[in-house]
């Protein structure tokens, strides 16, 4: 019962501190570098602890195998917690046939900051929309372009930093 407490404790305590690391690593690349080096902490404390245990028990396959798989197994609970607190900023660049002050003023009107250009494509003329919003807002903008053109070219990046310009906040 001893050895299974073990690789349970093992397993959960490295995919904690996979979790905060992959959440830390996030945090470093937005330039979030206080809640960085907070997170990494946590991060080595947990890591500490579960690495003893294996290091004690290097002989013994299934504590290895356990810690293997709390790592895998952080990976993967880090990028859903990661998604779940949407912080930072994308950038949405929309390219429609259709005349796009009507999307434009329907976007501004749900709090989104909007640039619109023309521009040239292979096959004619085009409006392009550039959109900077809240990460968690995805779901709520791309409902609004595709329901205003499906056939819609759309790319969304990552923004680490905003300066200046008109950026709207949900309120």
């Amino acid at each position: 019962m001893e050895s299974v407490l073990g690789y349970a404790a093992v397993f959960l305590a490295r995919v904690a501190d996979m979790t905060l690391a992959t959440v830390r690593t996030l945090m470093v690349m937005r330039g979030r570098k206080f809640m960085a080096a907070a997170i990494g902490f946590g991060e080595v404390l947990i890591y500490v602890v579960a690495l003893k245990f294996v290091l004690e028990t290097l002989d013994d396959i299934p504590s290895l195998i356990f810690y293997a798989l709390g790592f895998a197994a952080g990976n993967a609970a880090g990028l859903w917690v990661e998604e779940r607190l949407a912080l930072g900023y994308f950038a949405m660049q929309v390219i429609t046939a259709r005349e796009a002050s009507g999307l434009a003023a329907q976007l501004r009107r749900q709090g989104f900051g909007v640039t619109v250009f023309a521009c040239q494509g292979h096959e004619g003329c085009y409006d392009q929309l550039n959109v900077v919003f809240e990460r968690k807002r995805l779901d709520e903008l791309e409902d609004a372009v595709y329901g205003w053109d499906p056939k819609a070219f759309v790319t969304v990046t990552d923004t680490r930093a905003i300066r200046g310009g008109h950026f709207y906040r949900n309120k």
